[in-house]
């Protein structure tokens, strides 16, 4: 593998020291310090955003766009391949130039481009990588290569310090769901995934059972504080037989029965879909936070990262938060925006790829799994 050679982006600072001796004689020492500062073009396309960043050194934020198809998604319930495709490809250009306006900086000034080359849609990560070889080659800049799943883990250092690897880390998303033992920002192993939908896949697909509309999480969350949490509605989403593992499918389909059960005696009353939205939250949260710490307990690990969509939810934060501090653990999870699939968490990853040595060529292929 090609070794890195050093951005030719630099910024020199210059500081004098003026050291005086006491007595008949003093001079003056100059000191020239000159710092080597990397502006990374980070891009994700992975599913149904477009979305680009500048970070400086892997962890300064200095813009963040995102172009959201999604208002065209809601109508049929879920993302559709090919509108996303078709929106991203009209969109990846000027995302990019709003990316680099907004962070005061031109091309000639990126020193990387971090692109992600999966897993996800293929057509979606074929037009963020695509455009991104054409941008490195005709640039002279280089590239470099991010697993989709790597950056939502590495979002938390977008937004903390003093995370002590190795770590346990839960991705929870809309199309993955895992925990993961972490010894480097590439470097993981899985413990446990789903074995059939993505946490945020349920979401979706419990939300539409309950009428709430696409996408599922904010709105399930939004009417699960409005129950009062004592209808005595119970779910269960625990994979039996795998320690680290999860199903969502047995949970959505429980709640599909009793929903129709109840559809029988007339139309839902709004309470008790803010009852069942409760329950399953509830349901979901518990067994995330059970089989994470339960995780972190085994291999004896101080801290725990979280990084997908479901991770800006409120109540899986308190659940963690909540446990966790009762057993001596930290938990991380990153700013809400750094939640969903953003260019920031690419860029970031990929100044540390890089760092390591780690460059993509012209024939840079896609990940999809």
């Amino acid at each position: 593998m090609p070794k890195a050679e050093e951005s030719p982006t630099e910024m020199r600072y210059f500081a004098s020291l003026r050291m005086t001796k006491i007595g008949f004689f003093s001079r003056l020492l100059v000191i020239n310090i000159t710092l080597f500062v990397m502006h990374v073009l980070g891009i994700e396309t992975s599913c149904d955003e477009t979305s680009a960043a500048v970070v400086r050194d892997g962890n300064r934020v200095l813009s963040n766009v995102t172009a959201s198809s999604l208002s065209f998604h809601r109508r049929y319930g879920g993302v559709i391949p090919e509108i996303a495709f078709r929106m991203q490809l009209g969109s990846i250009t000027g995302v990019c130039d709003c990316a680099l306006n907004e962070a005061g900086i031109g091309l000639g000034d990126i020193g990387l481009i971090a692109v992600t080359n999966g897993p996800g849609l293929s057509g979606s990560l074929n037009v963020g990588v695509n455009f991104a070889k054409s941008a490195a080659l005709s640039a002279g800049i280089p590239l470099t290569a991010v697993n989709h799943l790597q950056g939502h883990i590495y979002a938390n250092f977008l937004c903390h310090s003093g995370i002590r690897l190795p770590f346990i880390a839960l991705i929870v998303s809309g199309g993955h769901t895992g925990i993961y033992y972490v010894n480097d920002c590439d470097d993981m192993e899985e413990l446990g995934s789903t074995a059939d939908d993505a946490c945020g896949e349920a979401y979706d697909k419990v939300a539409k059972i309950l009428g709430f509309g696409y996408p599922g999480g904010p709105v399930i969350e939004r009417r699960a504080a409005e129950s009062s949490g004592k209808s005595g509605i119970k779910f269960n989403c625990a994979a039996a037989g795998s320690k680290y593992g999860f199903s969502f499918s047995g949970i959505k389909t429980a709640v599909l029965y009793y929903v129709a059960g109840q559809s029988r005696k007339g139309p839902l009353p709004p309470d008790l879909a803010n009852d069942i939205a409760y329950a399953f939250q509830e349901a979901v949260a518990g067994v995330l936070v059970e089989k994470t710490l339960s995780a972190a307990r085994d291999k004896k690990t101080a801290h725990i990262l979280v990084g997908g969509g479901v991770a800006a939810n409120l109540r899986l934060r308190q659940g963690f938060e909540t446990r966790a501090a009762k057993l001596g653990l930290r938990v991380f999870f990153p700013e809400k925006r750094f939640c969903l699939d953003n260019g920031a968490m690419i860029a970031g990853l990929g100044y540390r790829l890089y760092r390591k040595g780690r460059v993509a060529g012209p024939g840079l292929e896609l990940q999809l799994d």
